[in-house]
């Protein structure tokens, strides 16, 4: 008769997400992850394969997550600039201990760049995912024109992914709350 596993996988998956955060992927040890997961190698193995099938996993798994909450809090407002603006705002203030850890999406980004199809892949699908829906709002502010005649759309987007992605490199820096915030809001202001 097969054992049942002994711990949950989704326990598992967000503690390796952490771990790979903190460290990336070279820089984390198998060893390191057991310890973290709670674990045994074999199950690991059984689980999710190896090392780079739970880093696959985890980066999936934290974009996905990761974009969600962001696309919720754009959600939040009513009018679009002010949703992005409460959006960049509310990443801005998430506790101290868990903007330090780092964004996994921004870490497999500087650490594969393009050299892993698999690791782009997944990082693009967040990227296309969270640019849908910054289009949105932004086709939006420009039909209620809250957003100034003379921006482009088109170079709007990028440009609060990039502002979006220092913050979170300045986060992992120690950047207080209230440096991301005036991050944020001038970000905003450049729309208007």
């Amino acid at each position: 008769m097969a054992r049942h596993k002994e711990f949950d996988r989704d326990t598992a998956l967000h503690a390796a997400i952490g771990v790979f955060s903190e460290h990336g992927y070279e820089g984390t040890s198998t060893e390191e992850l057991l310890s973290a997961m709670k674990i045994s190698r074999q199950s690991m193995y059984d689980t999710f394969g190896d090392k780079r099938g739970l880093y696959l996993e985890a980066l999936k798994r934290y974009n996905v997550e990761s974009i969600d909450k962001i696309i919720a809090d754009l959600r939040r407002e009513g009018r679009p600039i002010e949703a992005l603006e409460g959006a960049l705002v509310a990443f801005a203030s998430r506790p101290a201990a868990e903007a330090r850890r780092g964004c996994l999406g921004v870490s497999a980004i500087c650490e594969f760049g393009r050299t892993d199809a698999e690791v782009a892949a997944l990082t693009d699908s967040a990227g296309h995912t969270l640019h849908a829906a910054i289009e949105s709002l932004l086709g939006e502010a420009r039909r209620t024109r809250d957003l100034a005649t003379d921006i482009d759309i088109a170079d709007a987007i990028p440009f609060l992914g990039a502002a979006l992605s220092g913050m979170k490199v300045s986060a992992r820096n120690g950047a207080s709350p209230e440096t991301l915030r005036a991050i944020a809001r001038m970000a905003i202001r450049s729309l208007r």
